[in-house]
């Protein structure tokens, strides 16, 4: 979120300059993974030209560990506010890059915040052609002694201005800020010379998979529903309770495994159901080992245990249903969210081709899914490569624009109509075509299959407009030849096409809804697997 005029700020402009407290940089030589793109350690405040706004007691550079120098923050009890620091970064050379940041930070009784954005703040602001981008860790507030903070940043390859902001954001209390790092995960993707030509690998004969997401609790009765609408497709989801924090927060291997074996169980006994249905079976693994932190980052990042516990999992998955003709894939994660890295651990790529390969040894036969961090997003296809593994589909998940799609999921709702202005642009279905993009160039500059595993649009949405939306989606996902499948069918209901547009009415609807027939429309195109 942004950091309003109402801050203190202090300005380390010149921290990029040769001397100062950030590395000097090289935009004419391209950046290479792992290389540091910047360094910030405060040791020779003399050496930083453009240093404004500090006032003692609250924005200061004062002595840390061993002789250092830290940059200190501190906001009175009572006052709730904003302060900090701002150091300006040069754009062009970190435009189009996956970025490690990184701040080695101490905390001294700053208070919880309204929102998980705000609090101890290690945030990139980026201004690209889409406007603001707001980037940090979420949850850091409390007392700590020094830690490293961070998380993974896909900088908008069309960045024109990059700032790194340190400090305290509606909150009090205090922090030390001892080093700033910001390291290149994945340069940008050089797209190829020429695109591939040929058969596209699917995983199944069928003209088009269209379904939706289950609720774990789903019964046959409901998958017979479902059949009965003309779906072919299902993506099972394997979610342990609640989303997006589960009991597998707690970090315990032995109940993670007993309560999968569960719900690979359940599984099991509604397969023989969608063989005779004729619905595909995409494996969606929804919790993962670990779980999410705080700050909704995947602890999977964060210790090698869970790690080793993803691959495992994997290859007892493969063993249990290599053969099995009404399983189409295997969707190893869902939303990937990195965040700040434990040491000598695999990045998402690294672990998903780690996995996908293990899984190969197994069953040479069933697609493999592979969603981009951050949370499946279609962005993240910008900064991934292809795997170097036979048969794998890629996925991304549609809810663009964020503002329209879940307004009053998590507060009252805002009267966003599709299509029309929202969020400062015009959403139509032009716009939509647009935010596909990525994907589809993905699509052709790879020879990719791409799966839509989840798209929607609250049911109270003004007026037609869910409806709108979701036929202008389905109508550029059909142009494109991808599979896809609703979110979701009889789970939570304020995604369920079978209840109407009045948010306080929790009762199913008495005659099929615009969106409902919307679905049955595509769905009864569809075919079935021999």
């Amino acid at each position: 979120m942004p950091w309003t005029g109402r801050w203190t700020v202090m300005v380390l402009a010149a921290a990029l300059s040769t001397g100062g407290a950030g590395l000097p940089v090289r935009a004419e030589v391209p950046p290479t993974r792992g290389e540091v793109l910047f360094r910030c350690v405060f040791d020779k405040p003399q050496s930083v030209r453009g240093l404004q706004g500090l006032q003692s007691g609250q924005v200061e550079l004062v002595p840390g560990r061993e002789g250092r120098t830290a940059l200190h923050v501190r906001i009175p009890a009572g006052k709730p506010a904003g302060a900090g620091a701002r150091i300006d970064l040069d754009a062009k050379r970190l435009a189009g890059c996956r970025i490690r940041l990184v701040a080695v930070v101490k905390a001294d009784n700053v208070a919880k915040p309204p929102n998980p954005w705000n609090g101890v703040e290690v945030m990139l602001h980026m201004v690209a052609s889409d406007g603001g981008h707001w980037v940090q860790p979420n949850g850091v507030h409390g007392t700590f002694d020094w830690k490293k903070v961070g998380t993974v940043v896909d900088v908008p390859a069309d960045a024109k201005a990059i700032s790194l902001h340190l400090g305290l954001e509606q909150t009090h209390g205090a922090v030390w800020f001892e080093q700033v790092e910001i390291t290149c995960l994945t340069p940008p993707r050089t797209r190829p010379a020429s695109r591939p030509t040929g058969p596209v690998y699917k995983g199944h004969n069928l003209p088009r998979l269209r379904g939706t997401m289950i609720n774990p609790r789903v019964s046959a009765d409901d998958l017979r529903v479902l059949a009965s609408w003309g779906a072919n497709h299902v993506r099972w989801q394997l979610n342990w309770n609640s989303f997006p924090h589960s009991p597998a927060d707690n970090g315990d291997l032995a109940a993670y495994d007993k309560w999968l074996e569960g719900a690979l169980k359940k599984l099991d006994e509604l397969l023989p159901v969608c063989h005779e249905l004729g619905i595909l079976v995409t494996v969606d693994l929804h919790t993962p080992p670990g779980g999410r932190d705080k700050a909704l980052s995947f602890r999977l990042f964060q210790e090698k245990r869970f790690q080793d516990k993803f691959v495992e999992l994997w290859k007892g998955i493969a063993r249990r249903y290599r053969g099995n003709a009404s399983v189409w894939g295997y969707d190893l994660v869902n939303e990937p969210v990195e965040g700040l890295m434990g040491e000598e651990l695999m990045d998402w790529p690294a672990l998903a081709e780690h996995t996908a390969r293990a899984i190969r040894e197994i069953d040479g036969d069933h697609a493999i899914i592979i969603e981009p961090a951050p949370w499946g997003s279609i962005e993240g296809l910008k900064h991934f490569q292809p795997l170097n593994v036979p048969r794998v589909v890629y996925s991304v998940h549609m809810y663009q624009p964020h503002a329209f799609t879940h307004q009053g999921v998590y507060g009252p709702p805002t009267n966003l109509s599709y299509p029309g202005p929202i969020a400062g642009k015009h959403w139509d279905k032009a716009a939509i075509r647009r935010a596909f993009q990525v994907a589809r160039d993905f699509q052709l500059d790879y020879g990719a299959h791409i799966y839509i595993g989840e798209f929607s649009a609250i049911r109270w949405a003004p007026g037609d407009s869910a409806c709108n939306y979701l036929r202008d989606v389905i109508d550029v996902m059909e142009e494109y030849g991808w599979d896809w499948a609703y979110h979701a069918f009889r789970e939570w209901q304020g995604w369920s096409v079978e209840h109407g547009g009045d948010r306080n009415d929790t009762r199913p609807s008495a005659t099929p809804t615009d969106r409902q027939k919307l679905l049955q429309s595509w769905f009864k195109q569809n075919r079935r697997p021999n």
